[in-house]
């Protein structure tokens, strides 16, 4: 039984199961008593516990994870080196590595791995602002979450970016995502990590690594001296812009790189808000130089002079010089000429044998030195069982490369590489097939459901017996109200097999419109345009207004509001005025049997007609928008009089 569990860490800390292991520590699931929480504590190994390198990089990672604090980054709760025992808290994570996602899916999508490399570089990009470089980016070190975010974790190679380092410190990383600068030995900054990034970004879009060897210094030579295919030669549905982003980061040049995790997130977002944006540079400029003059020959250096006891020349070496005197300049100059080409092709099988040599001893360094393992037998046994298994714990990791479908119940181990009985001294993991069941599950209608009713209650048992994973897209819609399911991936009554993500496409409702200015529009156009262009539901009220009749005086949404289309909005419309009425007796005169009369109200004509005098009087109805007016009459074209009239409504 592990030595751990069960233990308390500094009467805080209850350990209570053992979740995984690195290169330089045991990763163990623990309780908090102080606050009540599950969290991961990271211990070192005891058998590299005694090692003064091994510890000072486990302190190195301490002081260096402890300063980050970043949603896309693996946090550091607490950090002890108490007693005989050093480890690290930190957030436990409900979640997969992002190498068995991508074992899981295959290939994914260039939207998919668009939004795992912009959160990558977000976290890189905290860190590096903090001095700190990862050195190990790969996907075996970024956790995904089941809400789809991601958390880069793992900086037990990381350093302080001024810290003091050593060649084997730089070429600890992963030698598939290991950038040409680290191969070399040379000394690593925050453009290394872009280079390891760019190499997870080219996984994630073909389903491939840019490198392949049959040994780790194969494919390190490759990352030194050639060029990977160009993604789009793998696969030409991923955008041209996407491509030369990940040929950039990746560039063997370093100064042909991005100089910093903000300048490529800057194009993964212009990339982002426009697919087909145009980039400023193209493949041909992230190629390496090889225009440039070859590198003079330079003297070597002599050893510092020991005094020898003289040699006697060979008798015949003088006649040799005066021979070589007398050849011809053609021959010697021949002869020079072969002479550099035999010392450039020795000094290329000399840097091949010091990058060989090198790797052999960095790399058998972390592969438990000459002592060998018999690989035990996990097939039949689950991959939680078989880690508990003996010869399997504390020796051997289990890695799950795919899953199959089989007779066996889902979780079973099918198969291993390498068999069981043979023996290992390095590259201590087991590669398992796991059995996915028998039969597919068969898709549930949720559609126009509340998506936490469509992913808790009616997909619950489905999701729990196949191992899903579920996903959530939004998109606008006009039908679907907000937070309701538009549809699914995979439709219903498609089959959905072990491990499966399955994708539930929300509505975030209609999509918004932006509101202009209705005012002084006629009425009726502007009710057209509210409902025609921006799809809003209207109401007209009539407000009485000293503007024209029929006229939006008020609007009850105010203009240049975003506010989502069907929403309703009120036109107050200026009214037309009240007419009023009055009626005005006007006498006739009696010196004439008939008169031309005209009636005036406030200066414009009323009344204009030829009356006959017998009547005595004539009545005259009289209309104003007005309470009071002024009348004026005439006879026979003669002013007679002149007076105020008011009007009733």
């Amino acid at each position: 039984m592990d030595q751990y569990i069960g233990k308390m860490l500094d009467n805080r800390y209850e350990i209570l199961e053992r979740i995984g292991t690195g290169g330089m520590a045991v990763v163990y699931k623990a309780k908090c008593h102080y606050l009540n929480r599950l969290v991961a504590i990271k211990i070192l190994k005891s058998d590299l516990a005694q090692d003064e390198d091994f510890r000072r990089r486990f302190n190195a990672e301490s002081q260096a994870v402890a300063q980050l604090s970043h949603p896309n980054i693996v946090s550091v709760y607490d950090v002890s080196k108490g007693g005989d025992v050093e480890y690290i808290v930190m957030e436990l994570i409900d979640g997969i590595t992002l190498k068995q996602y991508m074992e899981k899916r295959g290939q994914l999508s260039w939207r998919e791995s668009l939004h795992f490399i912009t959160q990558i570089m977000r976290a890189l990009s905290h860190a590096h602002s903090r001095g700190i470089v990862h050195r190990d980016i790969k996907p075996q070190n970024i956790m995904v979450l089941r809400d789809g975010s991601v958390k880069v974790a793992d900086f037990g190679i990381a350093c302080l970016e001024n810290s003091a380092q050593t060649l084997t410190q730089e070429a600890l990383g992963s030698v598939h995502y290991i950038s040409p600068e680290q191969a070399r030995g040379d000394r690593a900054d925050a453009r290394s990590d872009i280079y390891s990034s760019g190499v997870v970004l080219y996984e994630m879009l073909t389903n491939r690594l840019p490198f392949e060897g049959e040994s780790a210094v194969s494919v390190a030579i490759q990352h030194l001296s050639s060029i990977p295919l160009a993604p789009r030669e793998i696969n030409p549905d991923i955008p041209e812009a996407l491509e030369l982003i990940c040929m950039k980061a990746m560039a063997q040049d370093i100064n042909k790189r991005y100089p910093s995790a903000d300048a490529m997130i800057a194009d993964l977002e212009d990339f982002r808000k426009n697919p087909g944006v145009s980039m400023d540079f193209s493949l041909e400029d992230l190629r390496p130089s090889t225009d440039e003059p070859d590198e003079p020959t330079r003297l070597l250096k002599k050893p510092p002079h020991t005094a020898q006891p003289a040699r006697p020349q060979p008798p015949h070496r003088r006649e040799r010089d005066e021979e070589d005197d007398e050849e011809p300049r053609g021959r010697s100059e021949k002869r020079g000429s072969g002479g550099r080409t035999a010392l450039m092709a020795v000094g290329f099988v000399a840097a091949l044998a010091v990058i060989f040599f090198l790797f052999r001893a960095i790399f058998a360094s972390f592969s438990g030195g000459t002592q060998e393992f018999i690989v035990p037998k996990v097939t039949g046994y689950t991959v939680e069982d078989a880690m508990n298994l003996s010869g399997v714990k504390d020796v051997f990791e289990i890695t799950v490369d795919s899953t199959e479908k089989s007779d066996q119940p889902a979780g079973i181990i099918l198969s291993q590489d390498p068999k069981d009985g043979s023996s290992r001294k390095s590259d201590l993991v087991i590669h398992v097939v796991v059995s996915a069941g028998s039969e597919d599950g068969v898709m549930l209608d949720v559609t126009g459901l509340e998506v936490r009713n469509a992913q808790y209650v009616i997909l619950k048992d489905l999701i729990k017996e196949y191992g899903l994973t579920v996903e959530q897209q939004e998109e606008y819609d006009d039908e679907i109200p907000a937070g309701n399911v538009i549809s699914t991936i995979p439709e219903k009554d498609q089959p959905v097999s072990q491990g499966d993500t399955i994708v539930l496409v929300v509505s975030k409702g209609p999509e918004p419109v932006t509101i202009p200015s209705f005012l002084t529009m006629n009425a009726e156009k502007a009710k057209a345009d509210a409902e025609g262009t921006y799809g809003l539901v209207v109401e007209l009220k009539e407000v009485a207004s000293d503007q024209p009749a029929g006229t939006v005086v008020e609007q009850s949404i105010a203009p240049n509001t975003e506010v989502p289309k069907g929403s309703t909005i009120v036109f107050s419309v200026s009214a037309a005025p009240a007419v009023k009425e009055t009626t005005v007796d006007i006498p006739l005169p009696d010196d004439r049997s008939t008169v031309e009369l005209i009636v005036e109200l406030d200066g414009v004509e009323f009344f204009h007609d030829t009356v006959d005098c017998s009547l005595g009087h004539i009545s005259v109805k009289l209309t104003s928008t007005q309470d009071t007016g002024y009348l004026s009459y005439y006879y026979d074209g003669a002013l007679q009089s002149q007076f105020s009239v008011s009007f009733t409504g």
